[in-house]
């Protein structure tokens, strides 16, 4: 969390006066998911607020939503179901 601390000079301090910004290593972003699998499946625009949750292997249709989160939601547990059938 940044307190915007280092924006602000103690009394006294001149003007020219350069700062340097130090994170520690809990502020480092975490690394990219690190999986070269492809997603199983794929959540695609189907109209107005509505969405198929695709097969990427066949292209069928496995489900729909009207809620974009809703939709992703339903596609990782569709995933999940065939990891652990897997």
């Amino acid at each position: 969390m940044c307190t915007l601390t280092h924006l602000f000079l103690p009394a006294g301090t001149p003007a020219n006066h350069t700062c340097a910004m130090h994170l520690s290593p809990r502020h480092e972003p975490s690394p990219p998911n690190q999986s070269t699998r492809p997603p199983l499946f794929q959540v695609v625009p189907a109209g107005i607020a509505f969405f198929h949750i695709k097969e990427t292997a066949t292209g069928r249709v496995r489900g729909f939503r009207e809620d974009h989160n809703q939709a992703c939601a339903l596609a990782r547990s569709l995933e999940a179901r065939i990891e652990l059938l897997a």
